[in-house]
């Protein structure tokens, strides 16, 4: 957690706009080196008081979260669908750390969800790190939503083929053939459908995507 929560700490620490933010923050540094009953108690308030900061309470979870606590979940899962692609990073991590089984199903209606897709990157990267029973099934169906021409959510696409790729589900298989007809997607594609034995893909027809947009 180490590295992770140096980076959160920094970041968080450029957002401070007050003395009375300043005092707050290195307050709740002083509480994650200690480390105590006492001490997580206090973050856990911290989670569900009236008018505190948003990046009071991300501390507080991340805090929480990596710990095992399981009081940091419902904070964890708002900024896993943050629009702040950052937050939603940093939830993840904590979110894998968790321990909870509620984390795989709320990751599996977020990445599935037609309306947040824009937010699904986090998501479904979580969702490969879990292996949980809902990882594969989520994935199929982002991936196979996400399989037309121009799609703007191509990175989405592409952690759905690369995480189906490392989970190692032969379902997997009919999704990824045909991800293989998306210039964005086939490299990614194909080494995931060699993880999982198939070295010979039938000749997919164009997505209809232009050289042009290939190279973006």
């Amino acid at each position: 957690m180490e590295d992770e929560f140096h980076e959160l700490t920094d970041r968080v620490r450029a957002e401070l706009r007050s003395p009375q933010d300043l005092v707050a923050y290195e307050r709740l540094l002083g509480l994650a080196r200690k480390n105590t009953p006492a001490g997580r108690e206090e973050l856990a308030r911290m989670l569900v008081a009236v008018e505190r900061p948003l990046w009071a309470r991300e501390i507080a979870a991340f805090i929480l979260g990596c710990a095992g606590d399981k009081r940091a979940f419902e904070t964890l899962v708002l900024l896993l669908n943050y629009r702040d692609p950052v937050r939603c990073a940093t939830a993840a991590h904590a979110l894998s750390r968790l321990g909870d089984p509620r984390t795989a199903r709320a990751a599996a209606a977020l990445a599935t969800n037609p309306l947040r897709t824009a937010y699904a990157l986090h998501p479904v990267r979580l969702l490969a790190e879990l292996r949980a029973p809902q990882s594969v099934p989520a994935l199929i169906a982002t991936l196979e939503r996400l399989l037309t021409p121009h799609n703007p959510y191509w990175r989405v696409a592409l952690a759905c083929v690369e995480g189906l790729g490392a989970l190692g589900d032969r379902r997997a298989v009919p999704a990824l053939t045909a991800a293989v007809a998306h210039p964005r997607l086939a490299a990614a594609a194909a080494a995931s459908l060699a993880r999982l034995g198939v070295h010979e893909v039938p000749e997919q027809r164009g997505s209809g995507t232009t050289p042009a947009e290939r190279e973006t």
